[in-house]
């Protein structure tokens, strides 16, 4: 009679031994999973300062870095200062920020609608903001500041419609991709319907516009890009809360009390606005949207949309292909978008090719 409660007290002892290790093997991996995310961020942050020197040290006149410091900081002749400040300086800030912007907006859209093909730029966002900026400087001779929000307004726009075309009870991430592309597609006939009625030097302008370049970018793009994302960015944050939830399910983020469909709306609002200033400040960056963030989650796997890495991610790509673009052929300088098209472009064929291979690419 005596040696029940002991053996009771026993398997009791047993299972809180059981919990505890499990705790602790819990907390292990987590631990390990935020330590890879810090170095992870802070090798690309480090990256990304090591291109940005190297950006503004190498043109028609190379500078050594230490000189290019020195200029940051007020020292340098008239040249050097022109150089840097005036000409290196705002296109290399702004590539950065165009890289965050898009980055940031893949990243988004690829979580909420847990499809890697919902990218800005290939469901028809990028197609919206075009569509509108290219009528807008056409037909209406809108430029600066005016014609930047035209492109912004177009993105917005356009991505409304699309959610909107998408809704049945809810919308489901399959289903806005296809009308996203269907759209997309719309839109793009825009875009060249304008284009064939312009004249010619206006469409060619229009034509490097839509390639996606920071050629003749100056401090008139960069200060209404940095508020946009000064605004836009710590919004980004307050709404990715709903992030974790959406990445189980609807009905599975429902169950946990969260709200859905207002927490996806909040995402797929500030990914269309990141996406809109940033098209409206260099183009529709072809593709970058698309890879900066599976490149990102590979490189933190398990951190979920692993967002500060996918923004360093984005602007990574496009100061590296800015400097391909500027420097690769002698004597021409190519609009960025070519380059990380030349990247993203096999990068979806070997994804449709995986869906195919596994019977899902159609």
């Amino acid at each position: 009679m005596n040696r029940i409660p002991v053996v009771t007290k026993n398997a009791a002892h047993a299972d809180d031994e059981r919990l505890a290790d499990a705790v602790r093997q819990v907390s292990a991996v987590r631990g390990r999973g935020l330590r890879r995310s810090v170095l992870v961020g802070a090798a690309l942050l480090a990256a990304v300062v090591v291109m940005f020197g190297v950006s503004l040290s190498f043109g028609d006149m190379v500078m050594p870095i230490g000189k290019v410091v020195a200029t940051l900081f007020g020292g340098g002749d008239g040249g050097s200062q022109f150089v840097v400040l005036e000409l290196r300086l705002p296109r290399a800030l702004l590539a950065i920020l165009v890289g965050i912007g898009f980055g940031l907006s893949g990243a988004v859209f690829q979580t909420v609608l847990r499809n890697p093909l919902a990218s800005p730029d290939l469901i028809g966002i990028s197609a919206g903001a075009s569509a509108v900026a290219v009528t807008a400087a056409l037909l209406f001779q809108v430029s600066g500041l005016a014609l930047s929000a035209s492109a912004l307004t177009g993105s917005l726009a356009a991505g409304a419609a699309i959610y909107l075309l998408a809704w049945r009870q809810g919308v489901a991430g399959q289903r806005l991709v296809l009308i996203g592309i269907g759209v997309g597609m719309g839109l793009s006939s825009i875009v060249w319907y304008v284009m064939a009625r312009s004249e010619v030097t206006d469409a060619q302008e229009a034509f490097r516009w839509l390639a996606g370049s920071l050629n003749g970018r100056s401090w008139s793009q960069v200060w209404p890009m940095l508020i946009a994302l000064g605004l836009l960015v710590p919004l980004t944050v307050l709404a990715a809360h709903a992030l974790r939830p959406l990445q189980l399910g609807d009905d599975a983020a429902a169950g946990l009390g969260a709200k859905v469909e207002s927490g996806r709306l909040a995402l797929l609002a500030c990914a269309t606005a990141l996406a809109g200033v940033a098209t409206a400040a260099a183009g529709p960056v072809g593709f970058l949207a698309f890879v900066a963030a599976p490149i990102a989650r590979r490189l933190v796997p398990g951190r979920g949309a692993a967002l500060p890495q996918a923004a360093l991610t984005g602007a990574l790509i496009v100061l590296v292909a800015d400097f391909a673009a500027q420097h690769a052929l002698p004597s021409v300088q190519l609009p960025v978008g070519v380059v990380t098209s030349i990247i993203g472009a096999p990068y979806l064929l070997l994804l449709l090719a995986r869906a195919n291979r596994v019977g899902s690419g159609g």
